[in-house]
């Protein structure tokens, strides 16, 4: 917090950085690119940017980072922020809701890019709980503070992905707040930010073509982007400056090349990247699911393969048996490869091509098919209606005997014994806790079931007592006189005193009897 006060103070003392404007930094810096590689987490990263290039991205986005984290964190700013000479334009984007702490973190990594995005247009429920993203679309004074404190501060331009209202009219207004503030260029993902997972449906490029006419800043356009044809079709409709594409391009790195490689070609140039720029494993794995995403429903087994994947060598490995398959394939005219998992594929699955998202109406129908492949609809819908994220669910379904409220955890009864304060057991047949219980039972010589104690019933015992009664039947047999001998074991130990008194009595009243003769007492421990 000290550092973020620090940046405060400075930047209050500094006047106003002197930026080229927002068309002259869209040519000069941004070379009039069209062509734009979305902000996406944990898969936006160096090499994938790099792979995206190589097939006609012109401008690349970095992962969206934490502004908190990136500004207090020096160790997540290294592991996150990487680039080299060839990733040029690159905008990097923040999320947060503090404008001074945006601030500190987009001064850190000014000099590493060519201009700033503020995360506005995330949906997912993460950013609802740390309200950032989509969710602060309403709050338009701190959206306004947020971004002219960011224009008057940074070295590089300020810019804003947003989603749009239910009402185009707010959309256009929301899109003018931004531009006034100091935005200087916008980015609109034509959906509203409730229309996500299954119900994202069909972005509308009218709410986009409506902002593009209102504003006098570039503006690129996101949404319904899947091939190079989506590209030109969105560039007319719209008159936007530029296109963002971000699932089209995870199943076809080569989109804006305008063709449609072998999947096992695109596997491999990734993976030839990752070593030259290593990234978390996961990032990769996601890659590669997203490329293969077709060919995995055919061969399942290979799916496992990438799964269960612990290095890169591993995710090669299953590329080159996925490989050899399409390869034999190819050469069998009977076999169906166009076959998917919902109907008919535009091209044969071996070739990189986009994931056709269905309706809302089609995601209904087809909700018994998902069944095996998906996340169960009860999932859904309680995400739906607890507002909590499907991890939680997932958890709590797991186990649905747990109490997971804090607030109502079961109050335990304590210890009947006056100088104990620790819980009871709850079967314990005395009402004490386990180390009361073991001392009562001992010093009683009883059981305990709830605890499980036995000192009476238990195998070993009640085999050693049949030992001593063996034994005592021995003696008495070589006894001459047949004085039975007096067993004593378990509880029949504390009447020991009064029997062996009368035995004494009686033998001392025979005047007759031999001196040798006396009763023999066998003592038998517990």
């Amino acid at each position: 917090m000290a550092k973020i006060a620090d940046f405060k103070n400075r930047c209050e003392e500094d006047k106003p950085v002197q930026k080229e404007g927002s068309f002259e930094f869209w040519r000069k810096t941004l070379n009039s690119c069209q062509y734009v590689l979305a902000p996406m987490v944990d898969q936006s990263e160096l090499a994938w940017r790099l792979l995206s290039r190589k097939y006609g991205a012109q401008l690349c986005y970095s992962p969206m980072f934490h502004s908190s984290v990136f500004a207090r964190d020096a160790h997540y700013r290294r592991e996150s922020l990487q680039t080299c000479e060839e990733d040029r334009p690159l905008i990097i984007q923040f999320c947060g809701n503090d404008p001074d702490t945006i601030l500190a973190a987009a001064k850190l990594a000014e000099d590493h890019c060519d201009a700033i995005d503020l995360n506005l247009g995330c949906p997912q429920m993460i950013a609802r709980r740390g309200h950032y993203g989509a969710y602060l679309q309403d709050e338009w004074e701190l959206l306004d503070k947020i971004v002219s404190l960011c224009h008057a501060n940074l070295k590089v331009p300020i810019t804003c992905k947003i989603r749009v209202f239910e009402d185009m009219e707010k959309t256009v207004q929301y899109a003018k707040m931004l531009e006034k503030a100091g935005c200087q260029i916008l980015t609109v993902h034509g959906r509203t930010r409730e229309m996500k997972g299954r119900l994202t449906g069909l972005a509308n490029w009218e709410y986009v073509k409506a902002i593009k006419k209102a504003v006098n800043i570039p503006v690129f356009s996101n949404g319904n982007i899947q091939y190079l044809s989506d590209v030109k079709r969105c560039l007319k409709e719209t008159g936007v400056d530029g296109i963002m594409t971000a699932e089209g391009n995870l199943h076809n790195p080569a989109l804006f090349a305008g063709i449609n490689p072998p999947i096992w070609q695109m596997c491999e140039e990734y993976l030839d990247l990752t070593e030259k720029y290593p990234c978390p494993l996961s990032y990769i794995r996601g890659h590669i699911f997203k490329i293969l995403h077709h060919g995995l429903h055919l061969h399942p087994d290979v799916r496992d393969m990438v799964g269960v994947a612990r290095s890169p060598e591993c995710l090669r490995k299953a590329v080159l048996v996925l490989k050899e398959r399409c390869l034999k394939e190819m050469e069998d005219k009977d076999f169906n490869a166009r076959a998917g998992l919902f109907g008919e594929l535009p091209l044969p699955y071996w070739y990189c091509q986009p994931y056709q998202r269905p309706s809302p109406e089609e995601e209904e129908r087809n909700r018994q098919k998902r069944e095996l492949l998906t996340r169960p609809a009860t999932i859904e819908e309680l995400v739906i209606q607890k507002g909590m994220s499907k991890k939680k669910v997932k958890k709590r379904l797991r186990n649905p005997n747990k109490n997971f409220d804090g607030k109502k955890k079961i109050k335990f009864e304590i210890c009947e014994d006056i100088f104990c304060n620790n819980p009871r057991g709850q079967k314990c047949n005395f009402n004490l806790c386990k180390g009361c219980c073991r001392k009562k039972t001992s010093v009683e010589v009883v059981d305990c079931l709830g605890h499980k104690i036995h000192f009476t019933t238990h195998p070993a015992l009640q085999e050693r007592k049949k030992n001593n009664d063996k034994d005592v039947q021995s003696s008495d047999s070589s006894n001459t006189r047949g004085h039975s001998a007096v067993v004593k074991t378990g509880s029949d130990i504390t009447e020991s005193g009064s029997d062996v008194t009368e035995n004494m009595q009686s033998c001392n009243s025979e005047n007759n009897c031999d001196r040798n003769n006396s009763v023999e007492t066998a003592k038998v421990g517990t």
